[in-house]
């Protein structure tokens, strides 16, 4: 017995038309001399400086310190990726996200959730012996996210400003 062969043809759902360009990716060393560029990366080094000092300690047994890493990895690697879609010029290239927007949402919420970190981060240093390991790390850690929670509060700053712009820019158009 022949067995007729069946063929059957699997349809793909159509996707939306997407303008997104496959260039190459530009670097843009202009970036890194803007205000937005500085700030971006000293957020990415004292950002870095804040969980090497708290993970080379046994932060672990505070849950308050559990709260520094968990704050200060989320945004540094929030922020590396911002830093690097800048720095390559990958927002020109998808005009559908609102980076403005979204720069906003995330230099605010890392405003505030740093500031709540840094005064943790300072009150946990109480929990280590004066001189020790711990402390020191601590300390400095503590310091450093003051110092990330400024950096952010002007990205904030300059987000904000930007956004306005943006608004005010696509208001006019209406």
């Amino acid at each position: 017995m022949d067995r007729a062969a069946v063929v059957t043809s699997h349809r793909t759902p159509t996707l939306p038309e997407c303008s997104i360009s496959t260039s190459t990716l530009a670097f843009d060393r202009h970036f890194t001399t803007t205000a937005k560029g500085l700030l971006l990366m000293a957020e990415i080094v004292f950002g870095m400086l804040v969980w090497i000092l708290v993970g080379g300690t046994d932060y672990f047994r505070l849950s308050a310190l559990c709260w520094v890493m968990f704050v200060a990895v989320l945004f540094w690697v929030l922020t590396v990726g911002l830093f690097v879609i800048y720095l390559t010029g990958v927002h020109h290239r998808i005009p559908q996200v609102p980076w403005t927007t979204l720069s906003l949402c995330l230099n605010c919420s890392a405003t505030v959730l740093y500031l709540v970190t840094a005064v943790v981060d300072a009150l946990s240093v109480n929990q280590a012996i004066r001189g020790r390991h711990n402390y020191n790390c601590w300390a400095t850690s503590a310091f450093f996210a003051c110092l990330t929670t400024v950096c952010y509060t002007g990205s904030t700053y300059l987000s904000y400003y930007s956004w306005k712009l943006t608004e005010e820019g696509q208001l006019s158009h209406h």
